[in-house]
Parts: structure tokens; sequence; C-alpha cells
């Protein structure tokens, strides 16, 4: 059996509402993004900063249902700034083709769509 890491779950251009240098490590996501995203709590996620280039690791935490929260704890923290446009992807080791939940945001965090894919992974639109 041969197992590949393949994206599961996305959440495109979330913009950074909190960086919270005093708190104990990782992103906090309102759960209503996880939800749509299938990214669960303590999962390891990846953030792209679209505003300053910067890559981290970190893991999942639930924030309040329809706030808008995304906001970075710990020394993740200095890697953003409020208002950074960021990725959060999640991954997984399968052996199987999986459906990944690629979720586009507004401005203010709230879902608008799933982002569409082909039959190669690449996206149909934006």
């Amino acid at each position: 059996m041969r197992l590949l890491s393949l994206c599961k779950g996305k959440i495109h251009h979330a913009i950074i509402t909190e960086a919270n240098v005093d708190y104990i490590g990782s992103i906090t996501i309102d759960e209503s993004l996880l939800d749509a995203s299938g990214i669960i709590p303590f999962e390891r996620v990846h953030i792209w900063n679209l505003t300053n280039g910067s890559r981290l690791e970190t893991y999942a935490m639930v924030g309040e249902r329809d706030s808008g929260i995304i906001c970075l704890n710990g020394a993740a923290a200095h890697h953003a700034s409020v208002g950074d446009k960021i990725i959060i992807a999640a991954f997984c080791w399968t052996d199987e083709p999986i459906e990944p939940k690629l979720v586009l945001v507004d401005e203010n965090n709230r879902f608008v769509s799933y982002l569409p894919v082909d039959q190669y992974g690449a996206l149909t639109e934006i």
C-alpha cells in the first residue's frame, strides 16, 4: 500500500482578525469554517500568509461559531498581523482518492462558496 498526503480541506483568503502572542499556541478558527472545510480541532494545519509570504504549521482550535475569528496564537502570532490574508490547509495520508472541501470566504471570514476543482485537481474558477 502506498500512502499519499492529499489536501482534505482548505480555507482560502481568510483574514487574520487577531494575533495573540500570550496565548498558548495554535490558530483559533470560526467553528462554522471548521465545519465547512472538514478541519477538526487539534488537527495539524498549514498557514500560508499571502500578505508577507510566511509559512508555518500549527494546530486548529475551535473559535466562536459565526464570529469570523481567525486568530494566530503563541509564537505563530509573530508571523502575521491583523488584516493579513492567509490560506489555511489540512492534509491527510490516504491510499484512496478524496474530495477536498475547499472553502472560499469573504472579507469578514464568512463562507462564500466551495471552490470547484476539475478531475486533475485544478481550480476551475475563483
